[in-house]
């Protein structure tokens, strides 16, 4: 992976930072995108210090006119995009599907698909002309089966899946390589956006289990890309050791 170009949306926090750092820490060129611009400046003056480039792409996702004028902005090399890591994701409460809030639903609906089918739409065909690439989408096990409070983040997440299988046949004449990782339980501001905020209830959420980071689900997808070319690693569920499933887990009292 070293000196390859990797592409991460929702890079300020969570996963995606999580994915920056590891990718960094093994001499990957970075395009980092998110809306905290602080924090991108941040995050690239971190990095950079390890020797490798990094790029910051400050735009909303779901703002498809800015991620069109953000990709044609690239310039040489970083053209030459070899990973794309579809992060940026989030849910916003835990209503019941007939009380939901209807403009929420419109942003996590266009955060978790239309803005990853959009990247990847941007994307791809520089992959496919180019004869190499990755396109790794963060799922989660919230796709595999609806619980309570969920309906609509579970509904998104198994369109990820979905969209992941469908690209990946779509590709498979090709030598590109699709990834769907489907992380259960991972401590980050996710949570706190889920409750709207309330970073005490989000806190208690992982009480009595030990939840997995952002760095837990960075390692698998960098597992994922550095895996042997010939290699397609298509689908990973990682959980907590106390997880079994989405609604079924051990918590220490």
């Amino acid at each position: 992976m070293k000196g390859k170009n990797v592409l991460i949306t929702g890079a300020t926090s969570g996963i995606g930072e999580g994915c920056a750092r590891k990718f960094a820490a093994m001499g990957s060129n970075l395009i980092l995108n998110g809306r905290n611009i602080e924090k991108l400046n941040q995050l690239k003056e971190e990095l950079t210090a390890l020797g490798v480039e990094v790029l910051t792409l400050p735009f909303d996702v779901r703002d498809r006119a800015a991620m069109r004028a953000a990709i044609d902005s690239l310039q040489g090399s970083w053209q030459q995009i070899d990973v794309l890591i579809n992060n940026a994701g989030l849910v916003i409460g835990v209503d019941k599907e007939f009380e939901g809030n209807l403009d929420e639903w419109d942003i996590v609906l266009d955060t978790n698909i239309k803005a990853l089918l959009s990247m990847t739409r941007m994307i791809v065909p520089g992959m496919v002309a180019r004869g190499r690439g990755h396109i790794i989408n963060i799922g989660s096990i919230a796709g595999d089966a609806a619980y309570p409070g969920g309906s609509v983040y579970c509904a998104t997440k198994a369109a990820v899946k979905a969209l992941s299988d469908g690209l990946r046949i779509d590709l498979v004449d090709t030598p590109l390589r699709v990834t769907n990782i489907k992380p259960g339980m991972v401590e980050t501001n996710f949570t706190v956006v889920r409750y709207r905020g309330d970073k005490q209830r989000a806190d208690d959420f992982y009480k009595g289990i030990r939840p997995l980071t952002g760095d837990d689900i960075a390692e698998v997808v960098y597992y994922a890309a550095s895996a042997p070319e010939h290699v397609q690693i298509a689908e990973v569920l990682v959980m907590p050791t106390h997880q079994a499933t989405g609604t079924i887990s051990y918590r220490e009292k």
